[in-house]
């Protein structure tokens, strides 16, 4: 898949390279070893016990003696756990240094790997997988460091996106099991204008003839692309597109069109339909008010982390508003914002272009070199 190899990485369709890289190891990427937790009698907030919960997961460096080396580093939508190398490798250009830290690359349930719809047995197969919370992906990945592992404490914990939304669910269900926290454009709960956002992608797959309610016989073709293209809309800035970025890096004679069809048709090579739809679903029941004891309440929730978290917004972000980060760290000091500006969108928080790549890098670098 080499057409339009930067704007696929840059967009979170990179992610889609990500899903086939088991079987094509990027040869430049940081060495790192693929593992699988399972876990037994997994109960779901949803009420489903799923027999079989599986967790894929990848390492980079080694746990040392006094286990406390640990950077968490959980996915986000429909990535593998390759998703944070644009963090991983020498001090003199990465914050994280896989020669000093242990890092641990988690992978949400539904992108295919980890349990997901596509691939748990019946009866929780297809569309009849259970709906999984933020802090259910949270509490699976908290019996692999402890339960594995045998790790009870964090270093640091980074996330993007969706992997941002578990940072966030991390400092409220656990406030003292990292030192410090980073979110990148991503925050503590979805909020209306996002949910409207993603049913219209999951109407975009359903209202596919071939959807069948989930149970379809091949992958409902032209409902994903219309989910793809809606999702496209919303991953830059409007000033990405006036300013025509998509021609960076991009071959000879690519047009807008072509951009465009590229997006549509070949956004997430792979993927199943019950999987984005399931991960859409987890995106949109993010809320760390829900978390027990608050009542709903994201302010309670927020006002009760403990540990210093330097928040991250895309100041263009269309998916997580830079207003919804100044909203949420008005309530809790330990809260730091600190807006990348980029027009680069979404994307800006997982390092797109150079520039934003050496402003994560250096400020991620700072935050968590500082005292405690």
């Amino acid at each position: 898949m080499r057409k339009l190899v930067l704007l696929l990485w840059i967009a979170q369709a990179f992610l889609a390279k990500s899903l086939l890289a088991q079987e094509k190891p990027d040869p430049n990427a940081p060495p790192s070893e693929h593992h699988e937790f399972t876990i037994a009698n997994f109960k779901t907030e949803s009420g489903v016990t799923l027999p079989k919960a599986v967790v894929i997961y990848r390492t980079y460096g080694h746990l040392n003696a006094t286990k406390d080396n640990i950077v968490l580093l959980p996915s986000h939508y429909m990535a593998d756990s390759h998703g944070y190398e644009w963090l991983i490798g020498a001090p003199d250009k990465f914050c994280l240094d896989p020669a000093k830290l242990f890092l641990v690359a988690t992978e949400l349930f539904g992108n295919g790997h980890s349990s997901s719809p596509s691939n748990t047995p019946e009866p929780y197969h297809g569309p009849r997988f259970p709906v999984m919370t933020i802090r259910d992906n949270v509490e699976a990945v908290h019996h692999l460091l402890v339960d594995e592992l045998k790790v009870t404490h964090l270093r640091a914990l980074v996330g993007f996106s969706m992997g941002a939304e578990q940072a966030f669910q991390w400092a409220v269900s656990y406030p003292t099991f990292a030192d410090k926290i980073v979110a990148t454009s991503g925050t503590a709960k979805c909020y209306g204008h996002g949910i409207v956002r993603l049913e219209s992608e999951i109407n975009a797959i359903t209202m596919d003839p071939a959807f069948k309610n989930g149970d379809y016989t091949e992958q409902p073709k032209a409902g994903v692309e219309e989910f793809a293209l809606i999702w496209t809309a919303w991953l830059f800035g409007q000033e990405w597109w006036r300013k025509e970025l998509w021609r960076e890096g991009a071959k000879p004679g690519t047009t807008f069109e072509s951009t465009v069809k590229e997006f549509r048709t070949d956004f997430i090579p792979g993927a199943d339909a019950n999987d984005l739809i399931l991960q859409m679903r987890t995106w949109e029941k993010h809320d760390v008010g829900t978390t027990p004891g608050f009542n709903g309440d994201v302010g309670a929730a927020l006002r009760s982390i403990k540990v210093p978290l330097l928040d991250m917004p895309s100041a263009t972000d269309l998916y997580f508003p830079v207003e919804d980060a100044r909203y949420e760290t008005s309530f809790n000091s330990k809260i730091q914002l600190l807006p990348i500006q980029s027009v680069w969108g979404h994307t800006a928080g997982a390092a797109p272009n150079p520039v934003d790549a050496k402003f994560l890098n250096d400020n991620i670098g700072k935050f968590l070199a500082g005292a405690k």
